[in-house]
């Protein structure tokens, strides 16, 4: 898409460096903190105790590159996740689908281990590992999460249509994704969320 003066928006060379979780060249970032993520874990009382001491930690931040908007325009960046637990679950972000819910997206895992916690509102649930070098393609109409099983920071690549827009409330609404994921003896494994009351179908659903 052109610029107000009808020219070609400029190109922009990235620099990413993923031991540090940034990326030279963004236009845009913003931070999530421990105290932000009130509602997003179940055991409570395990983030009451995390939020009291170190709530004004960093959980997450995200470093972006916009250079156009408008149809056509990509969105790349770097999400940065660091290790923790909450009770018997993993740190994670706050999920989305997109606001125009027909969008994919591109994940590639730069550092750490991870895992792309992706459900449909048709009841489809899929969970993914990525560590450095692994990618994950999520289809237009998949809700997803990332969740750090690892013991490092995690960082993605991502890639989508910046038009695409992110919907963070189709979680909240359903009282959690369907799946939690959970430390188990061997890593991680996943466990029904009975707090899950289902996906509303207009908007991500359509």
């Amino acid at each position: 898409m052109a610029t107000t003066d009808g020219r070609p928006a400029s190109p922009a060379t990235l620099l990413l460096e993923p031991g540090r979780g940034t990326m030279s060249g963004s236009t845009d970032r913003y931070e999530k903190r421990i105290a932000d993520l009130e509602g997003l874990y179940r055991d409570e009382e395990a983030f009451a105790a995390v939020l009291r001491s170190s709530g004004d930690a960093l959980a997450y931040w995200v470093e972006t590159s916009i250079v156009e908007h408008g149809p056509g325009a990509l969105s790349i960046g770097i999400s940065t996740l660091l290790p923790g637990r909450v009770g018997e679950e993993f740190a994670m972000t706050r999920g989305h689908i997109h606001a125009d819910p027909v969008h994919a997206e591109l994940y590639y895992g730069l550092s750490g281990h991870g895992v792309m916690l992706l459900e449909t509102t048709t009841g489809d649930t899929r969970a993914l590992e990525i560590t450095p070098g692994v990618a994950v393609h999520v289809p237009g109409h998949w809700i997803h999460r990332s969740v750090n099983t690892g013991d490092e920071p995690f960082s993605t690549l991502f890639c989508y249509a910046t038009d695409a827009g992110q919907d963070y409330s189709v979680i909240g609404d359903a009282g959690g994704m369907r799946s939690l994921v959970v430390a188990t003896g061997d890593g991680w494994g996943l466990r029904d969320n009975p707090d899950h009351v289902g996906y509303r179908t207009s908007g991500a659903g359509r």
